[in-house]
């Protein structure tokens, strides 16, 4: 048993080849879309270290569109989603108001 993992059966239903190829294609879509979301929050959280107001402000814009497709797609959940909107809402605006 030093293998790991059990190697995985093909099915033989007709139905359940057609449910793994489905799988494989959504999966793909999923880790594409929360990769996005990943990677737009990473940007908002950069341009807020960095200082960079106006950026932060544009990219925060961006970000949560993204968020909200993502969460009604349902990759994450939508607490998940509002939770990070409202952290980085709240970063953004420090950031204005330190700058003012």
């Amino acid at each position: 048993m030093a293998s790991g993992k059990p190697k995985k059966k093909n099915p033989r239903l007709a139905s359940g080849r057609k449910r793994v190829r489905q799988d494989v294609k959504i999966n793909a879509a999923n880790t594409s879309l929360r990769s996005k979301y990943r990677t737009a929050v990473k940007n908002v959280e950069k341009a807020v270290v960095a200082g960079d107001k106006a950026k932060a402000s544009e990219l925060f814009g961006k970000m949560q569109a993204v968020v909200d497709t993502v969460a009604d797609k349902g990759i994450f959940h939508k607490n998940k989603a509002a939770r990070d909107k409202s952290r980085l809402s709240t970063k953004v605006k420090a950031l204005v108001a330190k700058a003012a």
